[in-house]
């Protein structure tokens, strides 16, 4: 019989990623494969086997110029006429971590792993990050 990993027998790895000049799809879906833990041999798909990832530049990230003018977020409150919408420009100059959140966010499961999953993601803008005690680990990413 097979044994099923365990949480307790995965090593996390701390890993930072540099946004400037990176594409957001792509680098939300790597960002996404090395949350879930998909780069480990040991992938379990019901256990949490996958590594922290800090993300710094996040202003910086790149989308189409004519994507940029037409991307939209929507979001409900779920109160009647409760229908939000933020253009991505203005969440670019806002908040543009949360660009990146919400990218990798909608690559992961919508469960309860999903959410313990997205509490190993950290967004910085600018490229400094409080997290050197870590010893992070600089991550090439495979496409821009």
């Amino acid at each position: 019989m097979t044994a099923s990993v365990r949480e307790a027998d995965v090593e996390k790895q701390w890993w930072v990623v540099d946004a400037e000049g990176q594409t957001l799809g792509r680098l939300a879906s790597q960002i996404a494969h090395i949350l879930r833990g998909k780069h480990k041999p040991l992938f379990t798909p019901h256990v949490d086997c996958g590594d922290f990832v800090v993300v710094v530049n996040a202003e910086k990230v790149q989308i189409a110029p004519r994507r940029a003018e037409q991307k939209v977020y929507i979001h409900h409150t779920g109160f009647p006429g409760g229908q939000r919408i933020r253009p991505y420009k203005q969440m670019l100059q806002n908040n543009p971590e949360e660009i990146i959140e919400i990218a990798v966010r909608r690559m992961i499961p919508r469960n309860r792993l999903g959410k313990r999953i997205m509490t190993k993601l950290r967004v910085y803008t600018g490229g400094e990050h409080p997290h050197a005690a870590q010893k992070p680990e600089v991550l090439e990413l495979k496409y821009k």
